[in-house]
């Protein structure tokens, strides 16, 4: 069986998966950390790659950019191919000046500003937030790790070029420690279909001191927070 947007098969596909934005990633981590790789998915180069870390079988597959994007990709996941937990891998920018470059978040909840919610008909505001045992497992292995990690609020935003420039920092004054396009739509979809999301996020540039990281750091080098996933898995 397959989709219109992931040609895998049934039982291809592992009950974790690892979703990096960058499909280019999904493959480094493939190649890199994974033994016995078998690529189950090229559809629109979204690919897809499932394989054993420490003898566990563990699936990494991209999401794209944006909600819409991984909103699909992880629909499919929960609902067509058994998939129990979804852990977002990603990038994102630091909102607060004690987050640095590099820097893990361990995202506790997600803010929006995306109607991605509205098609539950919810008589109010949904508050997206990561599977509690997913986040604790994460927590203790940053420590294990010694890696520099904070757990909090993120954005989920829709507008990745805001013109009004103060509307991240409205968000920081509410306590976000950063900004990425994806957690809210991966949250409330877990939700909805009884399954369990996270995500973790490197830091690859900072709104406050406008340092960054180039694209090819972005997709290999943020290996402590790939590291982290994969125990989890």
């Amino acid at each position: 069986m397959s989709t219109p947007h992931n040609q895998a098969q049934v039982g291809e596909i592992a009950q974790t998966v690892l979703m990096p934005g960058d499909p280019l990633r999904a493959k480094f981590l493939a190649e890199t950390y994974l033994e016995d790789v078998h690529q189950f998915n090229a559809v629109r180069n979204m690919l897809g790659y499932t394989g054993t870390y420490k003898g566990k079988k563990v699936s990494i597959m991209g999401s794209g950019m944006g909600q819409p994007s991984i909103g699909i990709y992880s629909h499919e996941l929960f609902s067509q191919y058994g998939v129990e937990a979804i852990i977002r891998i990603g990038s994102c920018g630091a909102l607060v000046e004690n987050v640095h470059l590099r820097d893990v978040i361990i995202a506790q909840g997600a803010c929006t500003d995306s109607n991605f919610a509205h098609q539950f008909e919810l008589p109010g505001t949904y508050s997206a937030i990561s599977s509690y045992d997913l986040l604790e497992k994460a927590v203790a292995h940053a420590k294990e790790k010694n890696v520099n990690y904070h757990v909090g609020n993120i954005i989920a935003s829709d507008i990745f070029y805001h013109f009004d420039q103060g509307t991240t920092q409205k968000w920081a004054s509410m306590g976000c420690l950063g900004v990425e396009m994806e957690s809210y739509a991966l949250f409330a979809t877990a939700a909805r279909l009884g399954k369990k999301a996270l995500t973790l996020l490197t830091v690859s540039d900072s709104l406050v001191t406008d340092e960054q990281t180039t694209p090819e750091e972005r997709e290999k080098t943020f290996t402590a927070m790939m590291e982290i996933a994969l125990e989890i898995a």
